[in-house]
C-alpha cells in the first residue's frame, strides 16, 4: 500500500512571521496564489497568529481584505489560520462574545480550517472557539502546545489528544514551536496518538535547533497525515524546513504527496524575489537563518532567543545572555512548566532578565506575571508552590474558574467605542482585538484629515 503524506504550506503566515516578522504585504502573494492553489496542497495556513497585527500596524492594510482576495483564487487548497483560544490574536482573554463573533466571521469570509491552541493547553480556554468554529461550519483542529518537562511526557500528551477529540476536535496537531520535537520521541508520540484516537493529524515544527526534517520523517514513519513546511525562500531558521526539500525526500523514500514539483518551483521563483527584497531592505535579519542548537539544550524557541538578545544589547548587558539563558529553565519549573509559546514565552523571557539583572530572583516582577500566577490565563500545567506564590502576589486570591467566565459581554462596548469609523462587524472586530491600531487604520480611511503618524514599512516590491 501507497503511504501519503500531506503538506500545509505556512509562507503565507508562520514562514515570514517567523522570518520578516510578518511584513509581507498582499500585492506580494495574490500574483503566486494560483499557482499555490494548484500546487497539491492540504491547506494554506496564511491567516491569524501576527498577521493581523502587521497589516494594521504596519502596511495600512485590511486584514479581513486580505482573507477575502486570497479567498476568490482558491478553489483546490483549504485556506488555514492560527487561533490562540480565548486570546484570539492578542494576549489577553476575550469575552465569550467576542471569541464566538471573530470565529463566525473568520469562516465567513473565507476561513475553512481553524487551528486553535491554548498556551497551558487548558482546554477550558477552547471551548467557546471550538464551539464557534463547529456552528459556524469551520473545520476545527485543536492544536497541542508541545513541550519538554517532567511533567510533559509521551504519556500526558496522549491523554491530551484524547481529551481534545473528546471537546470536538475534527483534526490535531501537534504543534511545536520551539523546534524541541525529537525524531525519537516524534516517532512515539505520534504513533500513540494516532493508536489511541481516529483523527487526522498534523505535525508543526520549526528549523530552529537543526533536526526538523528528521522529526518530520520519523512522524510520516509512525502514520502522521500531514506537515507544515514553507517553501525554500523563507524556510529553515527560526521558520519551517523547506517544502520541495522535503517532499522530495519523503517521495524517494516511497511516499505520495501529491505536489506537483514545477508549481513548486513556479512559487520558490516568485517568493526568492520577495525575500531579496526583504534582505536588502534589511528586514531579513540574516540571524533568523541560522541553526541554533541550544534551543535543544534550554527549551527556548528561536524567536525567544533573538528577542533576549536583543534587550540584553539595548540595556549593554550581552555579557548576561548564557546567564539569562540558564535562568529561563529555572523560571519556566518555578511557574508550573508553562509551555514556552505565545504569550507565556515573552513573559517567562522577561521575569529570566529582570531576575539575573536585578540580582535577586523576583524582586521585580510583570503585571502578566502576577496575573499568571492569580490563574487569570488558565491553570498551571504544575501547581506553583505556596512560597513563590507568596512572594509574587501576597494575600491575593487565586481563581480556579475558567478565566473568560470573569468577564461580561464586550462587543457592544467596543460598538460604541468605533462607531464613528466602523462600517462592519469586521472593523469592530479588528477594534476590539487591536484597538489602537485598529482605530489608526480606520480613521485613515474613513477621514483625510484623522492625523496619526505612520509606522508603515516601505514594502514596494519589484516582482516583474
Amino acid at each position: 500500500m501507497t503511504k501519503q503524506i500531506q503538506f500545509t504550506e505556512t509562507v503565507l503566515r508562520d514562514g515570514q512571521q517567523s522570518q520578516i516578522a510578518t511584513r509581507m504585504p498582499t500585492e506580494a502573494m495574490l500574483p503566486i496564489i494560483k499557482t499555490m492553489d494548484e500546487a497539491g496542497f492540504h491547506a494554506l495556513e496564511m491567516w491569524g497568529g501576527a498577521t493581523f497585527d502587521a497589516c494594521l500596524r504596519f502596511l495600512n492594510e485590511d486584514p479581513w481584505e486580505r482573507l477575502r482576495s486570497i479567498r476568490k483564487q482558491v478553489k483546490n487548497s483549504k485556506l488555514q489560520m492560527l487561533l490562540r483560544g480565548q486570546n484570539l490574536l492578542g494576549y489577553k482573554n476575550y469575552a465569550d462574545d467576542v471569541v464566538w463573533e471573530f470565529v463566525t466571521k473568520s469562516i465567513e469570509n473565507g476561513i475553512d480550517i481553524v487551528r486553535i491552541f491554548d498556551a497551558l493547553n487548558d482546554t477550558r480556554n477552547l471551548r467557546t472557539s471550538v464551539e464557534a468554529c463547529k456552528a459556524a461550519g469551520g473545520h476545527c483542529q485543536i492544536a497541542i502546545s508541545y513541550t519538554t518537562s517532567t511533567f510533559h511526557t509521551v504519556d500526558y500528551f496522549v491523554g491530551l489528544a484524547k481529551e481534545i477529540a473528546e471537546l470536538g476536535a475534527d483534526s490535531i496537531c501537534i504543534k511545536d514551536m520551539a523546534g524541541v520535537l525529537t525524531p525519537g520521541t516524534g516517532f512515539e508520540l505520534v504513533k500513540r496518538i494516532k493508536q489511541s484516537v481516529d483523527l487526522p493529524l498534523e505535525v508543526h515544527t520549526h528549523a530552529t535547533s537543526g533536526i526538523a526534517e528528521m522529526t518530520y520523517l520519523k512522524a510520516a514513519e509512525a502514520g502522521a497525515d500531514i506537515i507544515d513546511t514553507t517553501i525554500s525562500s523563507f524556510s529553515g531558521g527560526t521558520s519551517q524546513p523547506a517544502t520541495e526539500s522535503v517532499a522530495l525526500a519523503l517521495e524517494d523514500l516511497g511516499f505520495e504527496t501529491g505536489l506537483k514539483m514545477h508549481k513548486l518551483e513556479e512559487m520558490a521563483d516568485h517568493f526568492n524575489l520577495v525575500r531579496n527584497h526583504f534582505r536588502e531592505a534589511g528586514i531579513l535579519n540574516p540571524k533568523v537563518k541560522d541553526t541554533e542548537p541550544k534551543t535543544l539544550i534550554y527549551q527556548v524557541p528561536g524567536g525567544m532567543l533573538s528577542n533576549l538578545l536583543s534587550q540584553l544589547n539595548e540595556q549593554g548587558n550581552t555579557d548576561k545572555y548564557e546567564e539569562v539563558l540558564a535562568e529561563v529553565p529555572k523560571v519556566r519549573a518555578d511557574l508550573g512548566f508553562p509551555p514556552l509559546v505565545t504569550p507565556l514565552s515573552q513573559m517567562v523571557g522577561t521575569q529570566a532578565l529582570m531576575n539575573v539583572l536585578s540580582g535577586e530572583r523576583y524582586k521585580l516582577v510583570p503585571n502578566e506575571i502576577k496575573d499568571y500566577v492569580k490563574g487569570f490565563y488558565g491553570k498551571p500545567p504544575v501547581a506553583i508552590s505556596e512560597e513563590l506564590q507568596k512572594k509574587i502576589i501576597g494575600n491575593e486570591p487565586v481563581i480556579t474558574e475558567r478565566p473568560a467566565d470573569l468577564l461580561a459581554l464586550q462587543l457592544p462596548e467596543f460598538e460604541a467605542e468605533i462607531k464613528e469609523y466602523a462600517k462592519s462587524s469586521e472593523d469592530v472586530l479588528s477594534y476590539a482585538v487591536f484597538p489602537q491600531q485598529a482605530k489608526d487604520f480606520l480613521g485613515r480611511r474613513e477621514d483625510p484629515f484623522y492625523d496619526v503618524p505612520l509606522q508603515i514599512v516601505d514594502v514596494k516590491i519589484d516582482i516583474s
